[in-house]
């Protein structure tokens, strides 16, 4: 009797697992739109989907992209294997709180930015491998708390920064031109002290420089110099007191800077007070040059008086020996009418000492002196 009870007990906790596991079946909404050339992310998708496959389409991930996916929040994969995502932009995922892994492989990713994952406070795999990707902030990951798995294989990645992952377990670096020179030590002391596992750690070799073509990332000798360079706990405080004395430095050189622009009209006033006193002596300067040039000309062209040359004395007796008949077409005149003209044709005559008369001279009184 007592074992028939029993389960008769434990019936309603074994109807709430059963109804929990049907409940986790019918929600799990997958969608496969593969290899369907779409250049968008279709909106009219089932908004309840759970698992999207997008992959070998034409998708670029724009702004329209982005919108779209934000309907689709309760996403917990998402497959955007070789598309044409060049940029990851900022808030590309930022509504899908939900997403546990994001694959977007097999593109041509170039530039991430700083913004790009915000929201994927969820995620747990990261797949970016075979892209164009050159360099990663270490602070593009900050937003991944949960982040497990982190592939960057097949990518133009020559230096990697420690990034700040600390559930981080697997990492897959391989194929990529690394270069193992001392900014390397920083990461391969951290796959050699954390938990994290470098995948096909024998085949994740250094690319530069050449005699370390044999070694892996993870083994490579480093010389003593390279350890060195590491900042120790005594000059990172250095290093953090030095850049708050520079960032104090900088704010008081801003205060500065805007005393100096308050100051700004002072100066402004000055010169248009030194516009205004130049404007009034040029424009009294020629005010005085309009008044006094009508004298000054007047004058210039009342002067005509100067000495003859004897070439204009010659030329002009030659005038009336040439012409003689001009004294035959004078109207008939007194004597003394013909006495003043002809003391008028010589007046012009040349002395003997050398001197050319004026003919300004009064005649009539050279003759009574005469």
């Amino acid at each position: 009797m007592k074992a028939a009870r029993i389960p008769i007990l434990f019936w309603p906790f074994f109807m709430l697992v059963l109804s929990d596991e049907s409940q986790t079946f019918k929600t799990e909404v997958k969608r496969n739109f593969t290899k369907q050339n779409y250049y968008l992310i279709p909106a009219d998708i089932n908004k309840e989907v759970t698992i999207l496959d997008l992959s070998y389409n034409q998708i670029t991930l724009n702004i329209t992209d982005t919108s779209i996916l934000q309907m689709y929040y309760l996403l917990t994969e998402l497959y955007l294997i070789e598309n044409s995502v060049t940029i990851l932009y900022n808030n590309s995922f930022g509504n899908l709180s939900n997403l546990q892994i994001l694959n977007i492989c097999q593109n041509s990713i170039h530039t991430i930015q700083q913004g790009a994952f915000t929201g994927l406070t969820t995620l747990k795999q990261l797949y970016l491998c075979q892209n164009k990707i050159l360099q990663l902030s270490p602070d593009i990951f900050v937003p991944l708390k949960n982040l497990k798995l982190l592939n960057l294989q097949g990518n133009l990645i020559s230096y990697f920064d420690v990034p700040q992952l600390l559930h981080l377990e697997l990492i897959v670096l391989h194929g990529n031109p690394w270069n193992c020179s001392c900014n390397l030590l920083n990461l391969q002391n951290w796959l050699n002290t954390s938990n994290v596992k470098l995948e096909n750690e024998n085949i994740t070799m250094c690319s530069y420089p050449d005699k370390l073509k044999c070694y892996s990332i993870k083994t490579v000798p480093y010389k003593a110099e390279c350890y060195s360079k590491l900042p120790s706990p005594i000059t990172e405080d250095l290093q953090i007191n030095f850049q708050s004395i520079s960032n104090s430095t900088f704010n008081s050189s801003l205060n500065n800077l805007t005393r100096n622009s308050e100051r700004g009209p002072l100066g402004k006033s000055w010169a248009f007070l030194v516009g205004v006193v130049m404007t009034v002596l040029v424009t009294s300067l020629l005010i005085f040059i309009a008044i006094k040039l009508p004298i000054w000309y007047n004058s210039l062209i009342s002067y005509k008086h100067h000495h003859l040359e004897e070439h204009e004395v010659e030329t002009y007796e030659d005038g009336f020996t040439q012409n003689p008949s001009s004294l035959s077409q004078i109207p008939d005149t007194n004597s003394e009418d013909t006495t003043v003209i002809f003391e008028q044709l010589h007046s012009f005559v040349v002395d003997d000492d050398g001197f050319i008369e004026d003919k300004y001279i009064d005649t009539h009184e050279l003759c009574k002196e005469n």
